[in-house]
């Protein structure tokens, strides 16, 4: 048995109005697999998640020339499971609302307040910046 307010959540969204903040049951899986993937990420892998994190925030102030850098090492080899895990990470990130993003950020906060205090900083530091 449904209760009424169970009712008329899923008739505002059926009806695609917003229903608040409750995050779907599928981007909470996603966060949570991100946030375990980071737990076990090396410093090289974390400062690469750092940059790419800090590009999704200020996008148009990133620098071109490092992302080009990156384009150019090619191998002829399939991708390892960090790149794979970043690729997901991409599209997931991509689907979430601004509000799944920040509530991102406030759960990777939790776990590593150091690591992002340090996207905070790189952040503020492209201010000014073209």
């Amino acid at each position: 048995v449904m209760s009424a307010a169970g009712q008329s959540s899923s008739a505002a969204e059926t009806a695609g109005e917003p229903v608040g903040f409750p995050m779907s049951y599928v981007t909470t899986q996603e966060m949570r697999c991100v946030l375990h993937w980071f737990s076990g990420w090396s410093s090289t892998q974390r400062e690469r998640f750092l940059r790419d994190l800090v590009a999704k925030a200020v996008p148009s102030k990133v620098c071109a020339l490092l992302d080009g850098l990156e384009q150019l090492n090619v191998v002829d080899q399939p991708p390892n499971i960090f790149e794979c895990q970043l690729r997901l990470w991409n599209q997931w990130f991509e689907n979430w609302t601004e509000h799944e993003r920040n509530d991102f950020l406030g759960q990777l906060e939790a776990g590593d307040p150091t690591f992002v205090g340090r996207f905070y900083q790189e952040v503020a530091g492209t201010a000014g910046k073209d």
